[in-house]
């Protein structure tokens, strides 16, 4: 199965100032960025603590992304904004599930 999953985690206390640089990121890579999905989760059990997770259809297309300049000055900026990290963690995906609650 063919994917990429990559996964980072960091703490901050300036989420709201974060998520006003990827939408700029956002705007500015439309037509040219190769992520399929992101994710944004707040972890319930340690405040501040967030995990952002990017979905690729392969490793090449994540690295493709990786390589816009504006990905380079789009993680300078979001490590500034950082208490703590961030963390990478990347992963090829060996299999996905798409599964639907009961009753629905």
């Amino acid at each position: 199965m063919a994917g990429f999953v990559q996964i980072i985690q960091y703490k901050t206390s300036k989420f709201d100032d974060m998520q006003k640089v990827a939408d700029k990121f956002r705007e500015q890579t439309e037509g040219r960025r190769t992520v399929a999905r992101v994710m944004v989760c707040k972890d319930r059990d340690n405040a501040g603590q967030f995990m952002t997770i990017a979905e690729f259809p392969s490793y090449e297309a994540a690295m493709a992304n990786s390589a816009l300049p504006e990905t380079t000055a789009f993680a300078e900026k979001l490590t500034a904004l950082c208490t703590s990290g961030p963390t990478f963690r990347n992963l090829d995906v060996v299999r996905a599930d798409d599964w639907q609650p009961a009753g629905h």
